[in-house]
């Protein structure tokens, strides 16, 4: 018990013994001050590390040694005196054991609340190559990085925004950990998504991400896409990842590819054909400028024209998926070459239409204007 009792703030020593002198003497209650006094020591207990198991032994060990001690007990002590000095004590124990979990408690969640505003600001940090490189590679540390090595980061959107509550954000946080260990492995929602970042050394993380929420299982709706950035190197590396593959979730967007896993390294053509926005445009209005006089306007051949492109030039796949006749899609590709003299049938002339296809609708052409 000796050693127990150094481990534990001695105010705290006095303080309880000092009430339940008091209580065993006069039977009372304890009072909402002294209540709200024993909170503050649990509180103040846990910051210096002491935990709740500990306190409560304390206490229960110092009443038992006390209790032949306490004034309101003595050998004239009668058995109906005993019994209401017992069931006071009993009372101002139980009422005092309570206030200190109470404060122990608050200050166990305090303690969550910042480490978890911690690591969102370091997270925040991060993603942005926010701050100091030097700074942010020692913060890295503390949550579980090696920022000296290479990293790539994973991106979900879902129906819904992602929050640090959803349960699907624990429950793939728990898989992954489960599998791979808490080294270098960090989920968590940001913005609404679901994002993962992994070490380079384990790129089986990221696929098991992009299984785990494309498939989570009964009682969870799975998202809607996945997108993972290349490897980079050093903190800053966590950013540029990051990056692409928000880029890739929005080139996807704009182009409504059906992929729902989507990865930085195969759509780089993309940011390519968007680094020169001016010439872009250029190009749209130049070659599918002209759509613009056929009947209906240039959506209808706009459409037809990234139809063949993913059928392989195919008409009958083509105009099935248009719903079209195969005479009619004929029709649609004379309209086209007609138009804007770039013939499908021609290699150079298909990549020239393919590429200023793609652009157009990268540049929500024609609904928006050049």
């Amino acid at each position: 018990m000796a050693g127990r009792q150094q481990r534990v703030p001695a105010e705290l020593s006095d303080r309880y013994l000092g009430l339940l002198a008091d209580v065993s003497r006069t039977g009372r209650l304890l009072r909402r001050a002294e209540l709200e006094s024993l909170r503050t020591l649990g509180e103040r207990s846990a910051e210096a590390g002491h935990g709740l198991r500990e306190l409560v032994a304390h206490c229960l060990g110092a009443t038992r040694q006390a209790w032949r001690t306490l004034p309101g007990i003595s050998a004239a002590t009668t058995v109906a005196e005993l019994r209401r000095t017992g069931d006071a004590v009993l009372a101002a124990t139980d009422g005092a054991l309570a206030a200190l979990g109470e404060g122990h408690e608050r200050a166990q969640r305090m303690a969550v609340r910042q480490e978890e505003s911690a690591r969102r600001e370091f997270i925040a940090d991060l993603l942005y190559g926010r701050g100091d490189l030097g700074l942010l590679a020692e913060r890295a540390e503390r949550f579980g990085l090696r920022p000296a090595g290479s990293h790539a980061v994973a991106v979900a959107v879902g129906e819904d925004p992602f929050e640090d509550a959803h349960p699907l954000v624990h429950r793939v946080e728990r898989e992954l950990v489960g599998r791979f260990g808490e080294r270098d492995v960090l989920v968590t929602s940001k913005d609404g998504r679901l994002v993962c970042i992994a070490p380079d050394c384990e790129r089986a993380v990221l696929e098991a991400f992009a299984e785990l929420v494309l498939g989570p299982g009964t009682g969870f709706r799975p998202v809607l896409r996945v997108a993972t950035g290349r490897r980079h190197s050093g903190a800053s590396g966590v950013a540029r990842s990051y990056e692409e593959a928000l880029g890739a979730l929005d080139y996807a967007d704009r182009l409504g590819l059906p992929a729902r896993w989507l990865k930085a390294a195969e759509l780089l053509v993309f940011p390519v054909l968007m680094r020169d926005r001016a010439a872009m445009a250029d190009l749209v209005r130049s070659v599918l400028g002209p759509l613009t006089a056929a009947r209906g306007g240039a959506r209808p051949l706009l459409d037809t024209l990234a139809v063949q492109a993913e059928t392989g030039y195919v008409n009958a796949e083509a105009a099935r998926r248009l719903g079209l006749s195969v005479r009619t899609l004929g029709y649609r590709l004379e309209r086209i070459r007609t138009l804007t003299g770039y013939d499908p049938a021609i290699a150079l002339h298909r990549y020239t239409l393919e590429t200023a296809a793609m652009g157009a609708r990268l540049l929500d052409w024609p609904e928006q204007p050049l």
